[in-house]
């Protein structure tokens, strides 16, 4: 079944982790084989090739780079403009697959429509460009409002004011505080140009802040359930409502800590913790328990999201493995139409609705 997957770091991984994913994962894992240098090497489980396998078609495709002050203890750059720097690097190496063929960017409800067309109604898929929707995963590389408007124009789409820690206009996972006048003016411009609010990583401070704030276009692109797994980094039950009451779409992530209780960095293993494709759907029905329907799920896989195999479900081998998904449904109880929502049909809508 054809699949969209709204969060992928691929330019992270070709860059930042060097691999090469015009080739299939067994390839880029044995060229890693032996090296130490980041713990999920050898581990990967994305590359363009199994994404066509897996017949994913369409992804949310980020950009990410963070600026940290002096007391910040997180990996990132040292000013603004580096971390812009870095995120126009990425953005080459995307504008790279394009002219290679290997990737299209969908950014307005033309591309959207012309590349579903290809997808849905034609064959082979392995042949066919990955189209991608441009996302910035944090927002401390826009140096000033003057660069959303240049990220715009070279067809950003999403934006999630914050990932890990604190930024420069809102705060994310395992911080605290609200939005400030930079994140409210940020929200703003947002608004005018017509970017997608990913909800993903921002703290309950900011998370209620940008709910008052911002009456834009809202998704989460990768997040799962506070009642099944307790951490910041979920949403309650109470953000699920408001998500719902917005029309947003929740996409599934497939980070193993984050999917099953008790999950120790470096010493759990998916097999151990009994951590499998299952797991993701308990977080799905939980958010349809909420909805009364299964409207507002879809697939963030986040895979090779600075983890790989030996952090994500034991029954994926690859991200190819999405394809379990239907079957893992229908067990369930979800019929064709919703399992066709979860898949794609939820995100598309959403796209359709804020690009008309």
């Amino acid at each position: 079944m054809f699949t969209i997957d709204a969060h992928l770091d691929l330019s992270m991984n070709a860059l930042e982790w060097n691999r090469d994913l015009k080739r299939p994962v067994a390839e880029i894992n044995l060229r890693e084989k032996g090296l130490k240098d980041k713990p999920d090497r050898g581990n990967a489980v994305v590359s363009l090739p199994e994404l066509r396998k897996g017949n994913i078609g369409l992804v949310v495709a980020t950009q990410i780079a963070r600026y940290v002050k002096k007391d910040n203890p997180l990996p990132g750059w040292h000013s603004p403009e580096q971390a812009w720097a870095q995120t126009q690097g990425q953005l080459a190496w995307y504008k790279a697959m394009e002219e290679q063929g290997e990737m299209v960017q969908v950014n307005d409800l033309e591309s959207l429509e012309k590349h579903l067309q290809l997808w849905l109604h034609e064959l082979p898929w392995s042949t066919k460009p990955i189209g991608y929707i441009l996302s910035l995963e944090g927002a401390d590389s826009i140096v000033n409002l003057n660069y959303l408007e240049k990220a715009h124009q070279h067809g950003l789409r999403a934006l999630g004011p914050a990932h890990y820690g604190p930024g420069r206009y809102a705060n994310g996972t395992d911080a605290t505080g609200g939005l400030g006048i930079d994140g409210r003016e940020l929200l703003k411009e947002m608004e005018r140009l017509n970017i997608i609010l990913d909800a993903t990583h921002l703290c309950d401070d900011s998370f209620w802040e940008a709910m008052d704030v911002f009456q834009g276009h809202v998704w989460a692109s990768h997040s799962n359930c506070r009642k099944l797994v307790d951490h910041n980094r979920q949403f309650s039950d109470e953000q699920i409502k408001v998500l719902i009451e917005r029309g947003a779409v929740i996409g599934g992530a497939l980070d193993a800590w984050m999917m099953v209780p008790g999950w120790v960095r470096g010493k759990s293993t998916p097999k151990a913790m009994d951590c499998n494709l299952e797991k993701m759907i308990d977080h799905m029905d939980h958010i349809c328990q909420l909805a009364g329907n299964a409207n507002h799920i879809g697939i963030g896989s986040d895979l090779d999201g600075a983890f790989g195999s030996e952090q994500c479900p034991y029954d994926l081998e690859s991200i190819a493995d999405l394809q379990s998904i239907p079957s893992l449904l229908t067990k369930r109880g979800y019929n064709t139409k919703e399992i066709e929502g979860v898949m794609f049909g939820n995100w598309i809508g959403l796209l359709r609705k804020a690009w008309s």
